[in-house]
């Protein structure tokens, strides 16, 4: 099916996504006045629910919009439109893109209290990694991060973001690796480890970078699988001389780094290649799928 046919959820309703509409004055159309959340589905199942729940709560709260439904409200809807759109496309794995807005209201930069905020849901196909980026690794370039300091609210406000992901494309990579004052926060829109001496590191949690949901599942696994975890202020040094370089996110799950800047990442005959870690905790990830999912 083509992607306006299918159903999409809008303040109560249930329509085909070419027939949803938003008032011109909704703030997330005026200011970016909003928060979102992106649910992946392996199997028709939500992968790590009860986590982006408690991220979307946090987001509404630094936002000061209150939440218009408890986590069992959310996955009633969840699994209706899932229900929907998977028999619709017959693909079981899928995201589910979740947004809320403050509502709608003349445009004034003040909040203004007491709006109905606005509640948008979509389901989109799962694009995962090809065979050929987990097998050979992707490619990406580094920037400054130029963005706003406060990373840590997930905003439909993602034009900083969009700028970042732009400059990887217009080079042919993947990722756009940004660094603040030197200091490594996160992509364009994933976050960013390194390997060094067999230890998975990622850079300490702070209101300039997204607290990720695979943050904490990474950390899980590797305390499954062996694996020294650690969070910890990292340099663009660091980065660049890393054993591994590793990028997460809802759709790309982890995947491997080989090139930054055209450069070879690791070292010897494992220079430009995926790295032990990476392999191990991409099949404990595989693993994580199965046993973690509602």
């Amino acid at each position: 099916m083509h992607m306006n046919d299918l159903l999409c959820y809008l303040n109560g309703e249930y329509t085909p996504i070419s027939q949803a509409k938003v008032s011109v004055l909704d703030r997330g159309f005026i200011f970016g006045d909003g928060i979102y959340e992106v649910v992946p589905v392996y199997g028709r199942r939500l992968f790590r629910f009860d986590e982006h729940m408690a991220r979307l709560n946090r987001s509404l709260s630094k936002l000061r919009i209150g939440n218009p439904h408890s986590d069992h409200e959310w996955l009633a809807l969840c699994r209706r439109l899932l229900a929907s759109v998977a028999d619709a496309t017959g693909s079981d794995d899928l995201l589910v893109y979740i947004q809320v807005t403050r509502g709608v209201a003349p445009r004034d930069h003040v909040m203004p209290p007491g709006l109905t905020p606005t509640v948008f849901m979509m389901v989109n196909p799962m694009k995962p990694a090809t065979a050929e980026q987990r097998h050979q690794g992707v490619s990406c370039v580094t920037a400054r991060d130029f963005r706003w300091e406060r990373g840590d609210i997930k905003s439909i406000s993602l034009l900083g973001n969009v700028l970042a992901r732009q400059i990887s494309a217009d080079r042919g990579a993947l990722e756009t690796i940004m660094f603040r004052d030197g200091w490594l926060t996160e992509a364009a829109a994933s976050n960013v480890w390194i390997v060094h001496e067999g230890a998975l590191l990622g850079p300490p949690k702070s209101e300039h970078m997204l607290e990720g949901i695979r943050v904490e599942l990474l950390h899980e696994l590797c305390e499954e699988y062996s694996i020294a975890y650690n969070l910890r202020p990292i340099s663009e040094a660091d980065v660049l001389a890393a054993d591994e370089v590793m990028l997460s996110s809802a759709t790309k799950e982890i995947l491997p780094v080989t090139r930054i800047d055209g450069e070879g990442v690791g070292h010897g005959a494992l220079r430009g290649k995926p790295g032990p870690v990476y392999a191990r905790l991409y099949e404990a990830y595989q693993q994580a799928k199965l046993t973690m999912s509602l």
